[in-house]
């Protein structure tokens, strides 16, 4: 009987816990930007714009896109988007004001868990940065940390280094899908930030 109310209790727990999770992944689309143009809403913007292209691009790939190759020296899709993984990490800590390990330690192995972590990374440093004053994203920086050395640039450095380069080879994903015969599906408009059924 124990062992059965335990049974009971645990299923129960877990039918709770997968309540609280959300269904949707981040980035379907492109929240309203409202009114306030400040330097911290500026930088959210940037993000989500990546955020919304990488949701995008990454709709819908399958095993033979992920491991599709443009070349032999290329870096694979599935490469390519564990990079923006590390990336997504680096934008994260740094909205959090925590150091970078790299290379990152915890890379997820499955494809859904890797697009589910990097779009929630994004997310993160979103509710982050959203709404701080000048003087709170003075005081962010970059610090990675590497074979036990240590290096700090200031957060400029976050728009033209990782927030760039998820863009960019967010791209190159596009790029590879349409080559490999599966385009990104239609009614994506970027500029829009909003996808057509």
């Amino acid at each position: 009987m124990r062992t059965l109310i335990a049974l009971f209790l645990l299923i129960n727990s877990f039918a709770m816990a997968q309540n609280h999770i959300p269904s949707e992944l981040p980035f379907k689309s492109i929240p309203d930007g409202g009114t306030n143009y400040s330097s911290a809403n500026l930088l959210v913007r940037m993000i989500e714009g990546a955020g919304y292209r990488y949701y995008w691009a990454t709709e819908g790939l399958t095993a033979d896109d992920l491991a599709y190759q443009p070349s032999e020296s290329g870096q694979s899709v599935r490469e390519t988007l564990e990079h923006i993984y590390g990336l997504s990490d680096i934008v994260r800590n740094t909205s959090m004001d925590t150091v970078s390990i790299r290379p990152p330690a915890n890379t997820p192995a499955d494809w859904p868990t890797l697009r589910m972590q990097t779009l929630r990374y994004l997310e993160d440093a979103t509710k982050q940065l959203k709404n701080k004053s000048p003087e709170e994203l003075a005081a962010l920086e970059i610090v990675f940390v590497r074979g036990g050395k240590q290096s700090t640039f200031p957060l400029w450095n976050m728009i033209n280094g990782p927030i760039s380069d998820i863009i960019y080879h967010t791209g190159q994903i596009v790029s590879f899908r349409r080559t490999n015969g599966n385009p990104l599906p239609k009614g994506v408009n970027v500029f829009t930030g909003r996808t057509k059924a």
